[in-house]
């Protein structure tokens, strides 16, 4: 059997992989460590749990154990999907590059640019970044890349896919040609593999196991429940994963995984108030807590984990014992990445599946990729479903249909019966009373013009002599003065006759009917004007 003592690693590096607890190197590890060793290039597919970071690490160690580091120009850089596997294999180079003088920096979003830029600026042996972080730093002119020595992608099939190509292409571009290049992954996609052509020279394929294979030591199931209605299958999906929990006596804890990252919010709310030991962790969360949530179960503070794929790929946390799927993956590898958390270095695991209708071409894609079928569980809802609170649910809305319909009824007269008692119609008689004032009184008023108390005799004079007048020519001055009437209209304060103008000489006698205004209040209104009014009209009359 092979040590790895066996691998020519650096004494210092073996010193630390003998304190760590190791001694006998995994498939990967045996077969891809001499290959890096001599500076090649290595495409590593294995099953996940197996030890793939430790597969480019040990050697990386080794390799730059000899030499110093410049001021922001790392010497190797190790490109990771998410902050958290980039946080993870940080802690691996702690653990195997104790005794080595080596320094490193973690650039990861969430964290100050300023700290990151002190360790830029003194020099780093190993730069850990996510791409977009690193990216950042470049382009502020805080980091070079032409002093990279060895580069590796981990998580290949993720860098490579979902939008990362283009900012792979252009970071392998800023390293130099003779740089040494390692992919790892547990699933690699032909087309992706393609796609690595361009970036490896020459590399040797190390392959351990079929890719997209799944662990012997886990125990898979799906649960295929069928739904009573679209309007409530989430709220089913969530009850038939709590019940599922509450079977499993074996389950020390577990991470629950969803597709969306407002599904994982909703699930983890709703396990908390049920009683549950659970929190949530996903993209959009800040980084501080996204370390403090992962740690905690981790270190067994928390018992359940509902997280979205960010925590699916690559994370090593130790002794989990279940992975329940709460959606089924749309991507089929991201199956074997998840339920990869439990059951890892050999351990006992369970995985566990919902799957509903709408859910099961996926589930079949997923069977196709791992090549074997998934058993099937009953649901445990199946046992509640009885017709009897259907009848209940069809009744209850009939009932309140008749009781708003009566309600209804009852209110409808009550609501016609107002507008009769409390606005009475006029009667003929006082419609037809502003007809009998003299027309030169109203044609006067349409012009505006009020009198105060002491001038009324004379006002009086004048409207007789223009009534006797009016009388004179007849109906020709009538139709006149409506003319001039619906000229002058805007002076309608101080008179009662404001005729509607469309109407003809057949005008509705409600709208004929006299507004009286106290004649103190108009000439307070209008005393300014009508004094200069007045003396042109008097002096005219004389």
């Amino acid at each position: 059997m092979t040590k790895f003592s066996d691998l020519e690693l650096d004494e210092k590096v073996l010193k630390a992989v003998a304190e760590a607890g190791y001694d006998t190197p995994t498939p990967i590890q045996e077969q891809a460590i001499p290959h890096a060793l001599m500076g090649k290039d290595v495409l590593g597919i294995a099953q996940t749990g197996t030890g793939k970071t430790a597969s480019f690490t040990l050697p990386m160690i080794s390799i730059l154990a000899q030499g110093r580091a410049k001021a922001r120009m790392p010497r190797s850089l190790i490109l990771c999907p998410t902050r958290e596997l980039a946080a993870q294999v940080a802690e691996n180079f702690e653990t195997y590059g104790k005794y080595h003088k080596l320094s490193m920096a973690l650039l990861i979003g969430g964290v100050s640019f300023k700290d990151q830029d002190k360790l830029i600026d003194r020099g780093v042996d190993v730069l850990i970044a996510t791409p977009g972080r690193l990216l950042d730093h470049h382009e502020r002119g805080k980091l070079m890349l032409t002093g990279v020595q060895v580069m590796v992608i981990d998580e290949a099939d993720r860098m490579l896919d979902m939008g990362f190509i283009p900012d792979i292409e252009r970071i392998f571009g800023l390293t130099p040609f003779t740089r040494q290049t390692l992919f790892f992954s547990a699933t690699m996609a032909p087309e992706i593999t393609r796609i690595t052509e361009t970036f490896l020279h020459n590399p040797v394929r190390v392959e351990v196991a079929r890719q997209a294979t799944t662990s012997d030591t886990i125990e898979q199931a799906v649960i295929v429940h069928q739904t009573s209605g679209k309007k409530g299958a989430d709220g089913e999906k969530r009850e038939v994963l709590r019940r599922v929990i509450e079977a499993e006596t074996e389950l020390n804890n577990g991470i629950i995984f969803c597709n969306r990252k407002r599904d994982v919010d909703i699930v983890a709310k709703s396990l908390k108030k049920h009683g549950m030991d659970a929190a949530a962790i996903h993209g959009d969360l800040d980084q501080s807590l996204r370390m403090k949530t992962l740690n905690g179960f981790r270190d067994g503070e928390l018992k359940l984990l509902v997280a979205s794929d960010v925590a699916a790929r690559g994370l090593d946390i130790p002794n989990v014992s279940h992975v329940f799927n709460f959606d089924v993956p749309i991507h089929s590898e991201d199956y074997v990445h998840r339920i990869g958390r439990t059951g890892r270095a050999g351990r006992k695991g369970k995985a566990i599946m919902i799957c509903f209708p709408h859910e099961e071409k996926y589930l079949e894609k997923i069977e196709e990729l791992v090549k074997q079928p998934i058993p099937r569980l009953e649901s445990p809802l199946k046992a509640d479903e009885t017709p009897a609170p259907a009848e209940a649910t069809e009744e209850k809305p009939a009932r309140s249909r008749s009781r708003t319909r009566t309600r209804k009824a009852e209110a409808k007269p009550a609501e016609v019966a107002a507008p009769v008692e409390t606005a009475p119609e006029p009667t003929p008689q006082k419609a037809a009373e502003p007809e009998q004032k003299p027309a030169q009184e109203r044609t006067r008023g349409g012009r505006g013009r009020g009198r105060n108390n002491n001038e009324q005799p004379q006002e009086n004079t004048r409207n007789e002599r223009n009534a006797a007048s009016d009388r004179n020519n007849g109906n020709s001055n009538d139709r006149q003065e409506r003319g001039n009437n619906r000229g002058r209209g805007r002076g309608g304060r101080g008179g009662d006759d404001n005729r509607v103008v469309g109407m003809g000489d057949h005008i509705p006698a409600f709208m004929l009917r006299e507004i009286k205004i106290p004649t103190s209040t108009r000439t307070a209104k209008v005393a300014d004007k009508d004094e200069s009014s007045d003396e042109s009209g008097e002096g005219a009359a004389a």
